[in-house]
């Protein structure tokens, strides 16, 4: 119960509260798990104000009674739950320098040292009775009696996520932030200080929205909070960058959310990538590939050896393609290992290497030990360096089917980045067998979209024969509530597949550049972005803005 019984027995005596006599037949009596100051408080007049005055007196705080003081919940939400069950403690009063906490057990010197560097603050105490600890931790924080353990655990648990995980304030707040982002589909939540205040926005479809202002001194408690719930970053740290990681169950469905932390002019911000784990399961057609692109790709994953690369710009999609990729050929009779910084998704039969340059496990550190364990096929998260890039090609060449990703804007430059980094074009064209370039655009929503007419611009942007509006139905963007009134909900791929064959491989032995590259490859039936966009838009699927927007580097 308390941190030091006999001392503090010893004190109550001493302090006229009890008796000698009844101190002797209370250390005479005591069986099972009670404590001796239990049995003074069951057995004699003793009172837990007593207890506490005399905790005060001899530690030189004040004595409060909580019931008596105002409690703002803006000071409550300042100090995290788990800190405040596993310390047993109550915020009173912040002043901006120093946070005044009450505690029934001034004595639990572990806790009074801890204290400054768990919270960062400077703290001053005061003393107030167990029943009132007790009751403040039930209403605030959820807690019971001597039942310590966080109602929400995190990281590795059971864990359901919803306003009903606890009582607390911050907590209702914080998991509020997660769930409705989970419920609109967000792909991030971002969590930023500005001067006064705090502001929330997501990412949906590739958009960010604001959707939440917050006063600005909740800002501590929500960035505490979320470093809690990630198990891994320090709340005392607020001066540099920190990446966790936390992991939650809504409903049915396990999810995880990659945090990262950035010290900003007016505080911490934290940016949350949500990775929905359902997004493994999606095909070809539900990634965006019609089905003559599905037989193509499809042909490339049943290669024995050879490298597959995956290119676009951040936040194209080129993750999520890999590891769908990576589900489907994912079989009892092969062994796959990845190597990622940082491992994004858990794949159940899957060998997944983080990478960790501090202490030496870089890409091609862990490339070479992959290559020991005997794997059918390997997956680099990304292709950055010369060395990385020789291992991969020398791996392939000895009968290892190889996924990665490069950042290239389409699918032929690909060969003259890995030429910019090192790599010596016979490799080249002797390890990749085919590249496939991405990106993201906007599906219409299916519930209000609605039949539309291209603009005379939109038709010479995409190149448009106007006979092939003939048998084609537009679609554009009208809004409703299913879509939140911008007319589009989820989005799909549209993609270039550039496949090195025996004359590919010609050319890239003569030095050409990646232009002629593309002239050749669409010479061969290479259908390019803006192209497999186009019949996006015939089919209906998304708006001609769309494809104008994600493929302004088009050439063509």
């Amino acid at each position: 119960m308390f941190s030091n019984e006999d001392y503090l027995a010893e004190l109550l005596a001493e302090a006229g509260m009890v008796s000698f006599d009844d101190l002797e037949q209370a250390r005479n009596s005591l069986s099972g798990r009670e404590t001796i100051v239990e049995h003074l408080l069951s057995k004699t007049s003793l009172k837990q104000e007593d207890v506490a005055t005399t905790l005060a007196a001899n530690a030189g705080i004040p004595f409060i009674r909580l019931g008596e003081v105002t409690l703002d919940a803006a000071v409550m939400s300042s100090v995290p739950d788990d800190v405040a069950k596993r310390y047993r403690i109550i915020p009173v009063q912040d002043d901006g320098l120093t946070l005044t906490i009450a505690i029934a057990d001034p004595l639990n010197f572990e806790a009074l040292d801890s204290l400054p560097h768990a919270l960062g603050r400077e703290i001053d105490m005061v003393c107030v009775t167990q029943n009132d600890i007790d009751e403040h931790l039930r209403q605030f924080y959820n807690a019971t009696g001597n039942a310590l353990d966080d109602a929400f655990s995190v990281a590795g648990g059971d864990n359901e996520a919803g306003p009903s995980a606890s009582d607390a304030p911050i907590i209702k707040l914080v998991m509020q932030l997660l769930t409705e982002a989970f419920r609109l589909k967000a792909s991030d939540i971002h969590i930023e200080p500005l001067e006064t205040s705090v502001r929330v926005r997501y990412r949906m479809d590739g958009k960010l929205v604001h959707v939440d202002s917050h006063p600005k001194k909740l800002l501590p408690a929500i960035i505490a909070r979320l470093k809690v719930m990630s198990g891994s970053m320090s709340i005392a740290e607020k001066r540099l960058p920190q990446d966790g990681r936390i992991q939650l169950k809504m409903g049915d469905k396990e999810v995880d959310l990659r945090v990262s932390s950035v010290p900003s002019n007016h505080g911490e911000s934290i940016v949350m990538r949500i990775l929905d784990k359902t997004a493994l399961l999606l095909g070809m057609p539900e990634l965006g590939f019609f089905s003559d692109d599905q037989t193509l790709f499809g042909q490339m994953l049943g290669l024995p050896d050879g490298i597959l690369l995956v290119t676009g710009p951040t936040g194209s999609g080129k993750t999520t393609t890999l590891y769908a990729c990576l589900n489907m050929i994912n079989r009892p009779d092969k062994k796959i290992i990845t190597v990622e910084d940082p491992v994004e998704y858990e794949l159940p039969g899957i060998n997944q290497v983080m990478v960790k340059t501090d202490i030496g496990m870089t890409f091609a550190a862990a490339l070479r030990a992959m290559l020991r364990q005997a794997p059918n096929i390997i997956m680099i998260g990304e292709i950055r360096d010369a060395e990385t890039a020789n291992i991969a090609i020398n791996a392939s060449l000895t009968g290892h089917l190889v996924f990665s990703t490069l950042h290239t804007n389409d699918a032929p430059s690909s060969v003259a980045r890995l030429a910019d980094i090192g790599v010596k074009p016979f490799l080249i064209a002797s390890a990749v067998r085919a590249v496939l370039a991405q990106r993201l655009v906007r599906k219409l929503c299916a519930i209000c979209k609605a039949p539309a007419s291209l603009t005379e611009k939109e038709m010479r942007a995409l190149s448009l024969d106007p006979s092939r509006m003939t048998e084609a139905t537009i679609f554009g963007p009208v809004g409703c509530e299913k879509c939140r009134g911008g007319g589009h909900k989820g989005r799909m791929g549209i993609f270039e597949i550039f496949v090195v064959d025996d004359e590919v491989r010609n050319m890239i032995n003569g030095g050409l550049s990646s232009s002629q590259l593309r002239t050749r490859a669409r010479e061969l039936g290479m259908r390019t972005l803006r192209e497999d966009g186009i019949r996006k838009v015939l089919a209906g699927l998304t708006s001609a803005n769309e494809v104008i927007h994600s493929t302004m580097s088009d050439l063509d």
